[in-house]
Protein backbone atom coordinates (compact mmCIF):
# COMPACT_ATOMS: atom_id res chain seq x y z
CA UNK A 1 0.00 0.00 0.00
CA UNK A 2 1.34 3.51 -0.82
CA UNK A 3 1.98 6.09 1.98
CA UNK A 4 -0.82 8.46 1.95
CA UNK A 5 -0.49 11.96 3.36
CA UNK A 6 -2.71 14.44 4.05
CA UNK A 7 -2.91 17.98 4.74
CA UNK A 8 -4.86 17.78 8.49
CA UNK A 9 -6.15 15.10 10.81
CA UNK A 10 -8.76 12.71 9.51
CA UNK A 11 -12.07 13.25 11.20
CA UNK A 12 -13.64 9.68 11.63
CA UNK A 13 -16.24 10.73 14.27
CA UNK A 14 -18.85 12.23 11.99
CA UNK A 15 -21.88 10.38 14.37
CA UNK A 16 -20.51 12.31 17.53
CA UNK A 17 -21.03 15.71 15.46
CA UNK A 18 -20.06 16.99 12.05
CA UNK A 19 -18.88 20.26 10.63
CA UNK A 20 -20.82 22.82 9.31
CA UNK A 21 -21.50 23.09 5.29
CA UNK A 22 -20.51 26.30 3.63
CA UNK A 23 -23.89 26.09 2.37
CA UNK A 24 -25.88 25.97 5.44
CA UNK A 25 -23.63 28.75 7.25
CA UNK A 26 -24.50 31.10 4.27
CA UNK A 27 -28.30 30.38 4.76
CA UNK A 28 -27.89 30.85 8.44
CA UNK A 29 -26.33 34.14 7.66
CA UNK A 30 -29.00 36.40 7.25
CA UNK A 31 -30.66 35.51 10.63
CA UNK A 32 -27.01 36.17 12.63
CA UNK A 33 -26.79 39.35 11.36
CA UNK A 34 -29.49 41.82 10.01
CA UNK A 35 -32.59 39.45 10.30
CA UNK A 36 -32.24 38.89 13.97
CA UNK A 37 -36.05 39.50 15.43
CA UNK A 38 -37.95 37.51 17.95
CA UNK A 39 -40.33 35.74 16.34
CA UNK A 40 -42.85 36.47 19.18
CA UNK A 41 -42.21 40.17 18.52
CA UNK A 42 -45.37 41.64 15.86
CA UNK A 43 -43.43 44.66 14.19
CA UNK A 44 -41.69 44.18 11.19
CA UNK A 45 -38.15 42.55 12.45
CA UNK A 46 -40.63 39.49 13.91
CA UNK A 47 -42.41 38.75 11.64
CA UNK A 48 -39.93 38.47 9.06
CA UNK A 49 -38.40 35.81 11.65
CA UNK A 50 -41.62 34.29 12.34
CA UNK A 51 -42.45 34.05 8.82
CA UNK A 52 -38.80 32.19 8.50
CA UNK A 53 -39.24 29.67 10.99
CA UNK A 54 -43.20 28.63 9.78
CA UNK A 55 -41.12 28.16 6.13
CA UNK A 56 -38.72 26.09 7.44
CA UNK A 57 -41.64 23.97 9.35
CA UNK A 58 -43.17 23.13 6.31
CA UNK A 59 -39.90 22.55 4.38
CA UNK A 60 -39.09 20.16 6.98
CA UNK A 61 -42.32 18.90 7.29
CA UNK A 62 -42.63 17.97 3.87
CA UNK A 63 -39.00 16.12 3.61
CA UNK A 64 -40.56 13.72 5.98
CA UNK A 65 -43.38 13.37 3.66
CA UNK A 66 -45.81 13.91 6.30
CA UNK A 67 -47.92 17.07 5.42
CA UNK A 68 -50.43 18.76 7.80
CA UNK A 69 -48.25 16.75 10.80
CA UNK A 70 -46.91 18.40 13.48
CA UNK A 71 -43.49 19.52 14.20
CA UNK A 72 -42.16 21.26 17.32
CA UNK A 73 -38.34 22.77 17.49
CA UNK A 74 -36.11 21.83 20.27
CA UNK A 75 -33.09 22.70 21.45
CA UNK A 76 -31.59 19.16 20.38
CA UNK A 77 -32.56 15.79 19.15
CA UNK A 78 -32.17 14.36 23.04
CA UNK A 79 -34.95 17.22 23.80
CA UNK A 80 -36.51 15.63 21.11
CA UNK A 81 -36.54 12.21 22.40
CA UNK A 82 -37.22 13.61 25.94
CA UNK A 83 -40.37 15.21 24.73
CA UNK A 84 -41.83 12.52 23.38
CA UNK A 85 -41.35 10.34 25.76
CA UNK A 86 -41.94 12.36 28.77
CA UNK A 87 -44.58 14.17 27.39
CA UNK A 88 -46.62 10.79 26.18
CA UNK A 89 -46.24 9.78 30.10
CA UNK A 90 -47.77 12.85 31.12
CA UNK A 91 -50.40 13.00 28.77
CA UNK A 92 -50.99 9.23 29.94
CA UNK A 93 -50.46 8.81 33.60
CA UNK A 94 -52.11 5.40 33.62
CA UNK A 95 -49.70 4.21 30.62
CA UNK A 96 -46.92 2.32 29.29
CA UNK A 97 -43.39 2.55 27.89
CA UNK A 98 -41.74 -0.21 26.11
CA UNK A 99 -38.15 0.73 24.60
CA UNK A 100 -35.37 -1.09 23.46
CA UNK A 101 -31.91 -1.93 25.56
CA UNK A 102 -29.82 0.18 22.89
CA UNK A 103 -31.36 3.26 22.99
CA UNK A 104 -29.63 6.75 23.17
CA UNK A 105 -28.88 8.35 26.81
CA UNK A 106 -31.72 10.49 26.48
CA UNK A 107 -34.45 8.11 25.91
CA UNK A 108 -32.75 5.92 28.65
CA UNK A 109 -32.24 7.97 31.13
CA UNK A 110 -35.86 9.84 30.34
CA UNK A 111 -37.25 6.23 31.09
CA UNK A 112 -35.46 5.34 34.45
CA UNK A 113 -36.67 8.65 35.75
CA UNK A 114 -40.44 7.82 35.01
CA UNK A 115 -39.97 4.16 36.15
CA UNK A 116 -38.19 5.96 39.32
CA UNK A 117 -41.77 7.82 40.19
CA UNK A 118 -43.68 3.87 39.58
CA UNK A 119 -44.04 4.16 35.86
CA UNK A 120 -45.15 1.26 34.04
CA UNK A 121 -41.80 1.06 31.92
CA UNK A 122 -40.55 -1.96 30.03
CA UNK A 123 -36.55 -3.20 27.99
CA UNK A 124 -37.48 -4.99 24.97
CA UNK A 125 -33.76 -6.72 24.09
CA UNK A 126 -31.67 -6.97 21.05
CA UNK A 127 -30.23 -10.22 19.80
CA UNK A 128 -25.97 -10.68 18.68
CA UNK A 129 -26.26 -8.38 16.07
CA UNK A 130 -28.06 -5.27 17.64
CA UNK A 131 -31.33 -6.30 15.93
CA UNK A 132 -34.51 -5.57 18.19
CA UNK A 133 -36.00 -9.00 18.76
CA UNK A 134 -40.10 -8.63 17.86
CA UNK A 135 -40.98 -11.61 19.46
CA UNK A 136 -39.47 -10.32 22.56
CA UNK A 137 -41.16 -6.73 22.07
CA UNK A 138 -44.75 -8.54 21.42
CA UNK A 139 -44.42 -10.71 24.85
CA UNK A 140 -43.74 -7.06 26.66
CA UNK A 141 -46.96 -4.75 25.12
CA UNK A 142 -49.42 -4.85 27.55
CA UNK A 143 -52.30 -7.13 27.03
CA UNK A 144 -54.96 -4.51 28.49
CA UNK A 145 -55.96 -1.61 26.07
CA UNK A 146 -54.22 1.03 27.96
CA UNK A 147 -52.23 3.96 26.58
CA UNK A 148 -48.91 2.54 25.05
CA UNK A 149 -45.46 4.09 23.65
CA UNK A 150 -43.16 2.06 22.13
CA UNK A 151 -39.19 4.09 21.65
CA UNK A 152 -36.85 2.41 19.34
CA UNK A 153 -34.41 4.12 17.95
CA UNK A 154 -33.92 4.08 13.94
CA UNK A 155 -30.32 2.95 13.92
CA UNK A 156 -28.48 2.49 16.67
CA UNK A 157 -25.65 5.65 16.93
CA UNK A 158 -22.48 3.30 18.35
CA UNK A 159 -22.32 0.15 15.52
CA UNK A 160 -25.10 1.77 12.74
CA UNK A 161 -27.36 -1.36 13.23
CA UNK A 162 -30.84 0.32 10.97
CA UNK A 163 -33.81 -1.35 13.34
CA UNK A 164 -36.62 -3.45 11.59
CA UNK A 165 -39.06 -0.39 11.75
CA UNK A 166 -41.31 -1.61 9.09
CA UNK A 167 -42.26 -4.74 11.50
CA UNK A 168 -42.26 -2.87 14.90
CA UNK A 169 -44.56 -0.73 13.30
CA UNK A 170 -47.11 -3.43 12.05
CA UNK A 171 -46.93 -5.01 15.48
CA UNK A 172 -47.65 -1.49 17.12
CA UNK A 173 -50.56 -0.65 14.89
CA UNK A 174 -52.32 -5.00 15.22
CA UNK A 175 -51.66 -4.22 19.40
CA UNK A 176 -52.72 -0.44 19.29
CA UNK A 177 -49.50 1.27 20.41
CA UNK A 178 -47.56 4.63 19.27
CA UNK A 179 -44.37 4.38 18.00
CA UNK A 180 -41.41 7.02 19.27
CA UNK A 181 -37.85 6.68 16.62
CA UNK A 182 -35.10 8.82 17.73
CA UNK A 183 -33.62 8.93 13.55
CA UNK A 184 -30.71 11.33 15.01
CA UNK A 185 -28.25 9.00 13.21
CA UNK A 186 -30.52 8.12 10.39
CA UNK A 187 -31.90 11.41 9.23
CA UNK A 188 -30.13 12.23 5.64
CA UNK A 189 -28.59 8.93 5.65
CA UNK A 190 -31.63 6.69 4.67
CA UNK A 191 -34.88 7.44 3.16
CA UNK A 192 -37.37 7.59 6.15
CA UNK A 193 -41.19 7.03 5.27
CA UNK A 194 -42.65 7.82 8.75
CA UNK A 195 -45.88 8.47 7.78
CA UNK A 196 -46.09 5.22 5.39
CA UNK A 197 -44.66 3.14 8.12
CA UNK A 198 -46.77 4.29 10.60
CA UNK A 199 -44.65 6.17 12.67
CA UNK A 200 -45.74 8.90 14.96
CA UNK A 201 -42.84 10.47 16.72
CA UNK A 202 -39.60 10.91 15.01
CA UNK A 203 -36.74 13.10 16.55
CA UNK A 204 -33.79 14.70 14.57
CA UNK A 205 -31.11 16.95 15.24
CA UNK A 206 -29.15 19.36 12.91
CA UNK A 207 -25.68 18.59 13.97
CA UNK A 208 -25.59 15.32 13.00
CA UNK A 209 -25.96 15.96 9.23
CA UNK A 210 -23.94 19.17 8.72
CA UNK A 211 -26.22 21.57 10.40
CA UNK A 212 -25.68 23.57 13.62
CA UNK A 213 -25.65 22.53 17.67
CA UNK A 214 -27.82 23.23 19.31
CA UNK A 215 -31.20 22.95 17.54
CA UNK A 216 -33.49 19.29 17.07
CA UNK A 217 -37.24 18.65 15.95
CA UNK A 218 -39.48 16.19 16.88
CA UNK A 219 -42.22 15.46 13.74
CA UNK A 220 -45.88 14.50 15.86
CA UNK A 221 -47.92 12.58 12.87
CA UNK A 222 -51.18 11.69 14.10
CA UNK A 223 -53.56 12.63 17.08
CA UNK A 224 -50.83 12.13 19.50
CA UNK A 225 -51.58 13.78 23.08
CA UNK A 226 -48.08 14.82 24.46
CA UNK A 227 -47.71 17.27 27.74
CA UNK A 228 -44.74 19.89 27.36
CA UNK A 229 -41.82 19.58 29.34
CA UNK A 230 -41.44 23.66 29.24
CA UNK A 231 -43.29 26.48 30.05
CA UNK A 232 -43.35 30.11 29.92
CA UNK A 233 -44.72 32.17 26.30
CA UNK A 234 -46.46 29.08 24.95
CA UNK A 235 -44.26 28.88 21.66
CA UNK A 236 -44.51 26.01 19.48
CA UNK A 237 -47.99 25.69 20.16
CA UNK A 238 -47.43 25.67 23.63
CA UNK A 239 -45.75 22.19 23.34
CA UNK A 240 -41.56 23.94 24.17
CA UNK A 241 -42.03 27.58 25.20
CA UNK A 242 -38.92 29.67 24.42
CA UNK A 243 -37.22 32.29 22.00
CA UNK A 244 -36.75 30.18 18.77
CA UNK A 245 -32.88 29.62 17.80
CA UNK A 246 -34.28 31.28 13.99
CA UNK A 247 -31.04 30.98 12.33
CA UNK A 248 -30.64 27.37 13.81
CA UNK A 249 -33.86 26.37 12.88
CA UNK A 250 -33.14 27.68 9.34
CA UNK A 251 -29.59 25.74 9.83
CA UNK A 252 -31.49 22.99 10.68
CA UNK A 253 -33.46 22.90 7.29
CA UNK A 254 -31.06 23.55 5.28
CA UNK A 255 -28.91 21.03 6.19
CA UNK A 256 -32.00 18.50 5.82
CA UNK A 257 -32.91 19.66 2.36
CA UNK A 258 -28.99 19.30 0.96
CA UNK A 259 -29.10 15.59 2.71
CA UNK A 260 -32.01 14.67 1.32
CA UNK A 261 -31.33 16.06 -2.07
CA UNK A 262 -27.79 13.79 -2.34
CA UNK A 263 -29.03 10.77 0.48
CA UNK A 264 -28.99 8.39 -2.74
CA UNK A 265 -25.42 9.32 -3.51
CA UNK A 266 -23.98 9.61 -0.77
CA UNK A 267 -25.06 6.50 0.78
CA UNK A 268 -23.46 4.51 -1.92
CA UNK A 269 -20.51 6.84 -2.11
CA UNK A 270 -19.96 6.32 1.77
CA UNK A 271 -20.85 2.51 2.19
CA UNK A 272 -18.05 1.96 -0.91
CA UNK A 273 -15.22 3.59 1.64
CA UNK A 274 -16.70 2.00 4.60
CA UNK A 275 -16.40 -1.23 3.26
CA UNK A 276 -13.19 -0.35 2.18
CA UNK A 277 -12.06 0.24 5.44
CA UNK A 278 -13.52 -2.52 7.18
CA UNK A 279 -12.40 -5.38 4.81
CA UNK A 280 -8.87 -4.09 5.05
CA UNK A 281 -8.64 -3.82 8.35
CA UNK A 282 -10.50 -7.09 9.14
CA UNK A 283 -7.55 -8.60 7.08
CA UNK A 284 -4.27 -6.54 8.49
CA UNK A 285 -6.04 -6.56 12.48
CA UNK A 286 -5.88 -9.81 14.52
CA UNK A 287 -8.73 -10.66 16.35
CA UNK A 288 -10.65 -6.97 15.47
CA UNK A 289 -14.64 -7.78 15.43
CA UNK A 290 -17.13 -6.06 13.41
CA UNK A 291 -20.21 -5.26 15.98
CA UNK A 292 -23.33 -5.24 13.62
CA UNK A 293 -21.46 -6.44 10.83
CA UNK A 294 -24.18 -9.16 10.34
CA UNK A 295 -27.04 -7.13 10.93
CA UNK A 296 -29.75 -6.87 7.91
CA UNK A 297 -28.80 -3.60 7.44
CA UNK A 298 -26.41 -0.64 8.80
CA UNK A 299 -26.02 2.92 8.17
CA UNK A 300 -23.87 3.25 5.38
CA UNK A 301 -21.04 5.75 7.61
CA UNK A 302 -20.70 3.46 10.35
CA UNK A 303 -18.02 0.77 11.35
CA UNK A 304 -17.93 -0.29 14.85
CA UNK A 305 -14.86 -2.93 15.98
CA UNK A 306 -13.73 -4.66 18.67
CA UNK A 307 -10.26 -5.14 19.69
CA UNK A 308 -9.10 -8.13 22.14
CA UNK A 309 -5.72 -7.27 24.46
CA UNK A 310 -5.39 -3.62 23.56
CA UNK A 311 -5.45 -0.78 26.42
CA UNK A 312 -8.46 0.95 24.74
CA UNK A 313 -7.03 4.23 26.17
CA UNK A 314 -3.94 4.26 25.10
CA UNK A 315 -4.81 3.21 21.28
CA UNK A 316 -7.53 6.20 20.73
CA UNK A 317 -4.68 8.47 22.25
CA UNK A 318 -2.03 6.89 19.85
CA UNK A 319 -4.37 7.53 16.69
CA UNK A 320 -4.64 11.32 17.84
CA UNK A 321 -1.40 11.57 18.34
CA UNK A 322 -1.24 10.79 14.43
CA UNK A 323 -3.84 12.64 13.27
CA UNK A 324 -7.35 9.80 13.13
CA UNK A 325 -10.25 10.17 15.41
CA UNK A 326 -12.53 8.64 16.10
CA UNK A 327 -14.19 7.36 19.22
CA UNK A 328 -14.96 4.72 22.17
CA UNK A 329 -18.59 3.90 21.66
CA UNK A 330 -20.81 6.85 21.49
CA UNK A 331 -19.81 10.61 21.98
CA UNK A 332 -22.30 10.18 25.06
CA UNK A 333 -20.59 7.61 27.04
CA UNK A 334 -16.54 8.83 25.55
CA UNK A 335 -14.48 9.46 29.10
CA UNK A 336 -15.70 6.32 30.63
CA UNK A 337 -13.96 2.76 30.18
CA UNK A 338 -16.60 1.05 30.97
CA UNK A 339 -18.77 -1.01 28.72
CA UNK A 340 -21.49 0.63 26.87
CA UNK A 341 -24.78 -0.42 27.60
CA UNK A 342 -25.43 -1.31 23.89
CA UNK A 343 -22.78 -3.64 23.82
CA UNK A 344 -23.66 -5.22 26.80
CA UNK A 345 -27.30 -5.44 25.31
CA UNK A 346 -25.32 -7.32 22.45
CA UNK A 347 -24.15 -9.86 25.15
CA UNK A 348 -20.34 -8.67 24.28
CA UNK A 349 -18.48 -9.19 27.40
CA UNK A 350 -14.81 -8.79 28.79
CA UNK A 351 -12.37 -7.15 25.95
CA UNK A 352 -15.20 -7.30 23.27
CA UNK A 353 -17.27 -4.85 25.25
CA UNK A 354 -15.21 -2.63 26.43
CA UNK A 355 -12.48 -2.16 24.02
CA UNK A 356 -14.45 -0.58 21.09
CA UNK A 357 -14.23 1.74 18.27
CA UNK A 358 -16.67 3.40 16.06
CA UNK A 359 -15.41 5.30 12.79
CA UNK A 360 -18.14 6.90 11.52
CA UNK A 361 -18.12 8.96 7.76
CA UNK A 362 -19.22 12.31 6.56
CA UNK A 363 -19.64 14.19 3.71
CA UNK A 364 -15.75 15.43 4.53
CA UNK A 365 -14.61 11.92 4.36
CA UNK A 366 -12.53 11.21 1.02
CA UNK A 367 -10.39 8.04 -0.09
CA UNK A 368 -7.35 9.80 1.03
CA UNK A 369 -8.34 9.84 4.57
CA UNK A 370 -9.49 5.84 3.88
CA UNK A 371 -6.25 5.14 2.71
CA UNK A 372 -3.96 7.16 5.58
CA UNK A 373 -6.20 5.07 8.56
CA UNK A 374 -5.55 2.21 6.48
CA UNK A 375 -1.64 2.49 6.21
CA UNK A 376 -1.58 3.73 9.91
CA UNK A 377 -4.41 1.88 12.11
CA UNK A 378 -2.63 -1.66 11.99
CA UNK A 379 0.71 -0.54 12.75
CA UNK A 380 -0.68 1.67 15.80
CA UNK A 381 -2.58 -1.35 17.16
CA UNK A 382 0.13 -3.92 17.00
CA UNK A 383 2.35 -1.47 18.49
CA UNK A 384 -0.27 -0.18 21.73
CA UNK A 385 -0.59 -4.43 21.99
CA UNK A 386 3.08 -4.97 22.57
CA UNK A 387 3.23 -2.60 25.53
CA UNK A 388 0.00 -3.74 26.83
Amino acid sequence: MMSSAVPGPVYLDYSATTPLRPEVREAMRPYLEDRFGNPSSIHGHGRDARSAVEDSRRQLISIFGAENARLVFTGSGSEADNLAVLGFARAHPDGCVVRSSIEHKAVVAATKALAAGGYDVREAPVDARGVLDLDALAARLPTDPRPTLVSVMWANNETGVVQPIEGIAALCAERGAVIHSDAVQAFGKLPLAPRKLGVSLVAVSAHKLAGPKGVGALLIDGEVELEPLVYGGGQESGLRSGTHDVAGIVGLVAAARIAAEEQEREARRLAGLRDRLESTLVSAVPDLVVNGGDAPERLPNVLNVSLPGVDIEGLLTSLDLEGIRVSSGSACTTGSVEPSHVMRAMGREGDLARNTIRMSLGWGTNESDIEYVLERFPKIVERVRAFA
